[in-house]
C-alpha cells in the first residue's frame, strides 16, 4: 500500500478501463489489449480484492464528446462513491477530448477516487495531481489534434496530384502503379454506357431505371470477397443507378474532398453529420485524368438535367416530364405574381387539364392570382412548336428511327454479352464436373447440380435472345419517313405518341411561358420564351363556362348548314353517321345533338315554306322541275354546270330553283345526242338476226 492507497479505497471497487478507437485495432492490435487488460493485475497487487474490467467501449474513438456506453457506466459508478480507483494504461484510454476528461477528474476529486496508468497514482483532491492530470489531458488531445493534422496533409498532398485512390466504383479498376483504368470486363463496360446513354435518351434517373427493368437486364456491383474485390450481377437499383451518374469518375475527373462533415446536437447528444459539398466546393478537381466513360462535358450536361428533374416552383427549374397530359406543367408561370402555376385535372377519366396560379394561396395564404382551362392553352403552344420544327421534319424521323433502331440494338446487344457469360460460367462449371472422380458422389453430385443450373441459365437467355431478335421492328424506307413528316401535326396527336417525349420536345424548345388573363377580351396572354432568347406572344380566346375544349369541326358545322335547308334533324345525323362523321367529343351523331349544334351556332331548322321561298329542292325535285330525268341533271352537274350543292360524299344534291332555271335557259341541261362524232368506237353493237 502507498500514502495515495488508502483503507478506504481498497474497500470499494477497482476498475480497469480498457478501450481502443477503431475495429481495425481491435481485430489486429492485439498486443494494445493484452498491455490494456494487465493493468487488472498492477490493482491486485496494489491490494485491490475487486476488479472490474470495462471494455464496452471497443472499437469506438474518444476524439469527440460522443456516447460511450462504457465511459458513462464507469462515471455513473464514480458518482455513486463505489469506486476506489479506475484504471487504465495511459489517460488517452479514457478520453481524447476535454471536456470528458475534466468531467472524470471533477467527479474523481468529489469523491475520492484515485485514477491509475501503467507510470503512477493520482489523487485528484491534490493540486499538483490534478495539475499533471490536466496538463496529460490536454497534451492527449493535441496529440491526437496533430496526428490527425499530419495525416490529413499528407492525404491532401498526395490527393492534389490525383494519387490518392482509395477505393473505385463499379466499372473501374487500380492497376498495380496506381492509376485508374476501365474495367477489362466488356460487360461491365456495355452496362455502364448503356446507363448514361439511356439517360441522356430518356432524361430521368427513375425512367432509365424502368427501362432496365422491362428489358430484364442486370447491373454489375462491386463487393469484396475471398479473392479481393470482385464484380456480382444483380436487378438495378435506384441509389446504384443514381451513384453512377452523379460520380465525376465517370466523366474522366478525379475528384477528392466531395463531402464535409459537421457536428450537431440531437437530443442532447452531439452527432456527426456527413453532407455532400458542391462541386465548387471540392477540394480537388482534376478534368481529363483518366479515360472515362463519358466526356466532362457531357458529364456536366447530365448534372444539370438531374437538377433539373427536382419538383420546384422556382423560376428556371421545369422538373421532369411526367406522364400527365398537361403539355406544359412546370414550365408556365404567372405574369402577375411570378410564380409557377399548378396544374390540376377534371373529368372523368381526370385528363382535362387546368392551369392555377394558387402556391401563393398554399403557402402564404395569399389571394389566387388567374386560372384557366388547358386544352386550347396546349394546343396553341403546338401550333408554334410543330411550326418550329415542321422544316426539319424529315431528319427528325429519320434521326428518330435510327434512335430506335439503336435502342433495340442496345436491349440485344447487353443480352448477347450476357449469354456469352452464361456460356463461360456453364464451360467451367463443365470442367469442373468431368475433372473430379466419378466415385466421389459427395463433390460429384454437388458440381452436377451447378452445371445443370449454368445451363438452365444458358437455355433462358438464349430464349430471350430469339424473343428479342423477333420483337425487332422492320427498316422503315426514306419515302415512308417522308410521308410520316409530311403530316407531323397527325403523328403529334396520335394515341400512341407518348406525352413525355412531348414535353420534352417542348422542354428542348421552350425555356418558360408567362400566362396571364384578360377578361375585359376573355383571353389568356402568352409570352413564350424560346431557347436562345426570343420571343413570341399569343392571345387565346378564353373558353365561356361549360364549353369543352373538343369542338366539332369546322367541316361538319358547313354541311350542317347546308342539309338543313332541305332536311330535317334525325335525316341529317343518318347522313353524317353513314360519312363516318363524329361530334367534337367522338361520338355518334343523334337527332338532339344535331339539334344542340344547330342552336349553338345559329342554324335555323328546315321548314317546308322557306324552302319553298327559297327555291331548294333535292335532285328528283328539281329534274321533275326541269322536266328531264335525274340522270340528265346528274350529267349535267358532272360536265361543270353548276347548279347544285353536295356538302357529303355520301349525301343528297341541294339545287337552287333559280340556278335550274338558268342553266335551262342556257341550254345546258338539256339531253346529249349520241352522233356519229361523239359515238365511241369501242362500243359494241348488239345486233339481231331474224333468222
Amino acid at each position: 500500500m502507498t500514502d495515495e492507497v488508502t483503507s478506504m479505497h481498497l474497500a470499494r471497487l477497482g476498475i480497469v478501463y480498457v478501450r481502443q478507437s477503431s475495429p481495425y485495432q481491435v481485430m489486429h492490435n492485439e498486443e494494445s489489449q493484452r498491455l490494456q487488460r494487465a493493468m487488472e493485475q498492477k490493482l491486485h497487487s496494489l491490494g485491490w480484492q475487486t476488479v472490474e474490467v470495462i471494455d464496452d467501449d471497443q472499437g469506438v474513438s474518444a476524439a469527440t464528446a460522443g456516447r460511450r456506453e462504457g465511459f458513462d457506466r464507469m462515471v455513473a459508478e464514480v458518482c455513486l462513491g463505489k469506486v476506489g480507483a479506475v484504471a487504465a494504461r495511459e489517460v488517452s484510454r479514457f478520453a481524447r477530448n476535454s471536456r470528458e476528461w475534466q468531467q472524470l477528474i471533477e467527479m474523481c476529486s468529489l469523491t475520492h477516487t484515485l485514477l491509475v496508468d501503467h507510470d503512477a497514482i493520482y489523487d485528484p483532491r491534490r493540486p499538483n495531481d490534478r495539475l499533471l492530470l490536466g496538463l496529460k489531458g490536454s497534451i492527449s488531445e493535441y496529440e491526437l489534434d496533430l496526428l490527425r493534422q499530419r495525416s490529413l496533409e499528407a492525404r491532401r498532398a498526395k490527393a492534389a496530384r490525383g494519387e490518392l485512390v482509395v477505393n473505385l466504383p463499379v466499372g473501374f479498376v487500380k492497376t498495380p502503379d496506381g492509376k485508374i483504368e476501365k474495367d477489362p470486363d466488356q460487360r461491365v463496360q456495355h452496362a455502364i454506357e448503356l446507363v448514361f446513354q439511356k439517360f441522356l435518351e430518356i432524361g430521368t434517373a427513375r425512367q432509365t431505371l424502368m427501362w432496365l427493368h422491362e428489358q430484364g437486364l442486370e447491373f454489375p456491383r462491386r463487393r469484396f470477397g475471398a479473392a479481393g474485390w470482385e464484380t456480382w450481377w444483380k436487378a438495378p437499383a435506384y441509389d446504384s443507378l443514381l451513384r453512377v451518374l452523379t460520380d465525376p469518375v465517370y466523366g474522366g475527373a478525379y475528384a477528392w474532398g466531395k463531402t464535409a462533415a459537421k457536428v450537431e446536437v440531437k437530443d442532447g447528444v452531439l452527432q456527426k453529420i456527413r453532407f455532400r459539398r458542391p462541386p465548387t466546393q471540392w477540394a480537388v478537381l482534376l478534368r481529363d485524368h483518366h479515360e472515362g466513360y463519358i466526356t466532362w462535358r457531357q458529364f456536366e450536361k447530365v448534372q444539370q438535367m438531374l437538377e433539373d428533374n427536382v419538383s420546384s416552383f422556382e423560376a428556371g427549374r421545369s422538373g421532369a416530364a411526367k406522364k400527365g397530359p398537361a403539355l406544359l406543367a412546370g414550365l408556365i408561370r404567372c405574369r402577375r405574381c411570378g410564380m409557377k402555376l399548378v396544374v390540376t385535372y377534371s373529368g372523368n377519366p381526370r385528363i382535362v387539364p387546368r392551369y392555377c396560379c394558387r402556391r401563393g394561396f398554399l403557402d402564404y395564404a395569399d389571394a389566387k392570382c388567374i386560372s384557366f382551362g388547358g386544352l386550347p392553352i396546349d394546343q396553341a403552344i403546338v401550333q408554334q412548336v410543330l411550326r418550329v420544327v415542321q422544316p426539319c421534319a424529315i431528319e427528325v424521323a429519320i434521326a428518330a428511327a435510327d434512335a430506335q433502331a439503336a435502342k433495340q440494338d442496345d436491349a440485344l446487344n447487353a443480352l448477347l454479352l450476357e449469354l456469352k457469360g452464361a456460356t463461360y460460367a456453364t464451360d467451367r462449371a463443365w470442367r469442373q464436373y468431368d475433372s473430379v472422380d466419378p466415385t466421389n458422389r459427395l463433390v460429384a453430385d454437388e458440381l452436377e447440380r451447378r452445371w445443370n443450373a449454368a445451363l438452365q441459365r444458358q437455355r433462358e437467355l438464349e430464349h430471350r435472345v430469339d424473343q428479342a431478335q423477333e420483337r425487332r421492328d422492320p427498316p422503315v424506307s426514306r419515302e415512308q419517313l417522308g410521308d410520316l413528316a409530311s403530316d407531323l401535326e397527325r403523328v403529334w396527336n396520335a394515341p400512341q405518341t407518348d406525352v413525355r417525349l412531348k414535353k420534352r420536345i417542348v422542354r428542348t424548345l421552350i425555356e418558360e411561358v408567362v400566362a396571364d388573363v384578360d377578361p375585359q377580351a376573355s383571353q389568356v396572354n402568352l409570352v413564350v420564351h424560346w431557347k436562345g432568347g426570343l420571343h413570341t406572344e399569343l392571345a387565346v380566346t378564353r373558353r365561356r363556362r361549360g364549353q369543352h375544349g373538343a369542338q366539332t369541326s369546322t367541316d361538319v358545322i358547313e354541311a350542317v348548314r347546308i342539309l338543313a335547308r332541305i332536311c330535317q334533324d334525325k335525316t341529317i345525323a343518318g347522313y353524317l353517321n353513314r360519312n363516318g362523321l363524329l361530334t367534337g367529343r367522338g361520338n355518334r351523331w343523334t337527332r338532339g345533338r344535331v339539334t344542340a349544334l344547330r342552336n349553338s351556332q345559329g342554324i335555323a331548322v328546315c321548314d317546308p315554306s322557306t324552302r319553298q321561298a327559297e327555291g331548294w329542292m333535292k335532285l328528283t325535285d328539281a329534274a321533275a322541275y326541269v322536266g328531264v330525268s335525274a340522270v340528265v341533271v346528274r350529267q349535267a352537274i358532272e360536265r361543270g354546270t353548276r347548279v347544285g350543292l353536295h356538302p357529303l360524299t355520301d349525301g343528297p344534291w341541294l339545287l337552287n330553283r333559280r340556278d335550274l332555271d338558268a342553266a335551262r335557259s342556257q341550254g345546258s341541261l338539256a339531253a346529249p345526242r349520241i352522233t356519229p362524232e361523239n359515238h365511241d368506237p369501242n362500243q359494241l353493237n348488239l345486233r339481231i338476226f331474224n333468222t
